[in-house]
């Protein structure tokens, strides 16, 4: 099979081209034609690619002033991740992106996140907001009552430090959900 025919016996498989993000190791042993060496090759240039589209969006100073321009740079970056990913996004006065951080990774459904850790990055970062974001592997983005709770203890946290937390969005596949839309925050 030439690699034109498998690339499209690949993607046949999937919906969307992105959904080859989610293949994993056993996914691509059942394709006729992969054997464990092509699919490692395979899985690591799906990474590669991954890592590049980011790259190119962080070099881009980015201005955050709604959740939607957030949202689809967040589900790229942990909305299709079988564990919660919580990360930072640290901003500049002008909400400008600075850099971000994944700070903890959970389980299938939960993860254990500190204001602590959250703001000994963000003054080591020197910046002067924050937005949290994590994600759900199920896809519905509707908050738990303990990401309310944690959204909220940061919320005072960043207020007595003088650093805010501007938002705490929620990504799963496409979707997202914005607690301070939500007026949860």
């Amino acid at each position: 099979m030439s690699v034109l025919q498998l690339s499209d016996e690949l993607l046949k498989n999937c919906r969307t081209i992105s959904d080859l993000l989610d293949l994993g190791l056993n996914d691509l042993l059942k394709q006729k034609g992969i054997k464990k060496a092509k699919a490692l090759q395979l899985l690591a240039s799906f990474e590669l690619s991954r890592r590049i589209a980011l790259d190119q969006t962080q070099k881009q100073k980015v201005r955050i002033e709604e959740p939607q321009t957030l949202a689809s740079w967040l589900n790229m970056q942990i909305g299709f991740c079988s564990q919660e990913h919580f990360l930072v996004i640290f901003l500049n006065t002008k909400n400008e992106i600075l850099s971000y951080r994944t700070l903890f990774i959970g389980s299938l459904n939960a993860s254990i996140v500190h204001p602590r850790e959250i703001f000994k990055e963000a003054i080591q970062s020197g910046c002067a907001k924050i937005i949290c974001a994590h994600n759900h592997p199920t896809g519905d983005t509707q908050p738990s009552d303990q990401d309310i709770a944690v959204t909220r203890c940061i919320k005072e946290t960043g207020e007595i430090i003088g650093i805010p937390l501007l938002d705490h969005i929620i990504v799963g596949r496409n979707h997202y959900l914005s607690l301070r839309e939500r007026q949860l925050l």
